[in-house]
This record gives structure tokens, C-alpha cells and sequence, in this order.
């Protein structure tokens, strides 16, 4: 831990740096399998599906770089090296080999669903110990995955599908 005037107490900022921690790693994580599904996806929908997963991908970059510079604030050193990602990330991993676009289209669905519940369960814990600041950003951050997860699911999802389920 570093020195700063941050008037959180260090056991609460201890505490969320950790947790921190595991959100830079799948934050560094879902950007690497969302570039991976923008190069890769062939099909139908190419086009949209390759500029979508790649537009999701900058933005999970931004969401990293929200949580490293609170990371900093509080006195830490952000992680974000390969080797903290794949010891951290919570994320499901996508199939190396997959190509086709609904297959591309349900693996990162899950992978953004899954981001999403860990930025809520980060929201929660966050709160619970006080760091009000850190539940906002985990909030700004999980209402944008929950709008890219809306976008992936429009994919595979028809009129045929949506009249079954009402």
C-alpha cells in the first residue's frame, strides 16, 4: 500500500483493492475475448456482429482503466498483467476454436452475464463497507454491461423466440 490523505480507513481500502483486484483481471479478461470474438466471428452477420464485439471491447478497456485508477486512489498498485488475469478472472473461457456467429454470440452473452453479476456482487460489497465511490463506478460499470449484454442477446434472439416466451 502506498501513503495518501485517502480518509477511508486502510482495512476498508485493504479490502476493496482486493476485490478491485479480481474486476481489473475480468475486465482485462472480457476485452481479450471480445477482441478474440471480433476476429474470429464469421457468418451471416458478420459485419455487425465483428464492429459490436469490438466496440464492447473498448469499452471493458475503459471499465479497466476506471478500476485500476481506483485501484490507485486507494493506495494500491493495480494488476493487470496476464498472469494476475488468469489467476483472477472469474469469467467463463470461450473455446478457441469457435467461429460462427451464434456461437460467438452465446459464449460472450454469458461472459458479459457473468461480468455483470460480479460487478453487482462488487456493488453490494463495496456499500457494505462504506466506499461509496467504488459502488459508483462498479455501478456505471455493470449498467454498461448490462446494455452490451442486451446488444449480444439481440443477436440470437427472433421474433418467433420472443412470441414463445410471452
Amino acid at each position: 500500500m502506498f501513503q495518501t490523505k485517502n480518509s477511508l480507513p486502510e482495512k476498508v481500502r485493504i479490502q476493496v483493492i482486493g476485490m478491485l483486484q479480481e474486476r481489473l483481471a475480468d475486465s482485462v479478461d472480457l476485452f481479450a475475448q471480445m477482441k478474440n470474438a471480433h476476429w474470429n466471428v464469421k457468418g451471416h452477420n458478420f459485419i455487425a456482429l465483428h464492429k459490436l464485439f469490438d466496440e464492447i471491447a473498448e469499452e471493458s478497456e475503459t471499465y479497466g482503466d476506471l478500476i485500476a485508477e481506483r485501484i490507485m486512489q486507494l493506495g494500491g498498485a493495480a494488476e493487470g498483467t496476464l498472469a494476475a488475469v488468469v489467476e483472477r478472472s472469474g469469467l467463463p473461457e470461450v473455446p478457441a476454436l469457435t467461429r460462427a456467429g451464434k456461437d460467438h454470440v452465446a459464449a460472450m452473452a454469458t461472459c458479459l452475464s457473468v461480468y455483470g453479476e460480479l460487478m453487482r456482487a462488487s456493488i453490494n460489497k463495496a456499500a457494505e463497507v462504506g466506499d461509496a465511490d467504488t459502488a459508483d463506478i462498479c455501478t456505471q460499470i455493470s449498467r454498461g454491461a448490462d446494455k452490451s449484454l442486451w446488444f449480444v442477446e439481440a443477436h440470437n434472439q427472433t421474433d418467433a423466440h420472443i412470441k414463445s416466451e410471452s
